[in-house]
């Protein structure tokens, strides 16, 4: 089994804190599925600017996202202690591979997100390929010890 269908086995290096506010949640008092995509979301962006070392300039990024899976396990619910933990999983020549989970301080893992990005030219509005220093920042982020 891989990362996503067995996260209880799976290590990642960058972890952020969520807060979850009353707004984000459903009728059942649960945390609602599409802000768990909102979480997702702010993991990445984070986990961008951490490996690349600065606020980045997201109008001139040099991937998008073109496929998603969200995997979710248990209900979030206001007042669980929540991390979204992010990392990059796999580099092709045009695309990237980030696997997320969203874990409590319990360690309990809520649920998990496979995010496939595609380099990207915005004006040409085309894929075009990764570039190897981007491609080496991440490598390296991801194979330096604790």
């Amino acid at each position: 089994m891989n990362e996503i269908t067995r996260p209880e086995n799976d290590t990642y290096k960058f972890r952020l804190p969520v807060q979850i506010r009353f707004s984000d949640l459903d009728a059942l008092n649960h945390v609602n599925n599409s802000f768990q995509a909102q979480y997702y979301d702010l993991g990445r962006i984070n986990y961008f600017e951490k490996v690349m070392g600065q606020q980045l300039n997201w109008s001139e990024i040099l991937v998008v996202i073109v496929n998603t899976e969200t995997n979710f396990y248990m209900p979030i619910v206001q007042g669980d202690e929540l991390f979204v933990e992010t990392k990059a999983v796999k580099f092709g020549n045009k695309s990237m591979t980030t696997h997320q989970r969203l874990i409590t301080a319990k360690g309990e893992v809520k649920g998990t997100c496979k995010t496939i990005l595609s380099g990207f030219n915005r004006n040409t509005n085309t894929s075009v390929p990764i570039p190897e220093d981007f491609k080496r920042r991440f490598l390296a982020y991801e194979n330096q010890t604790k």
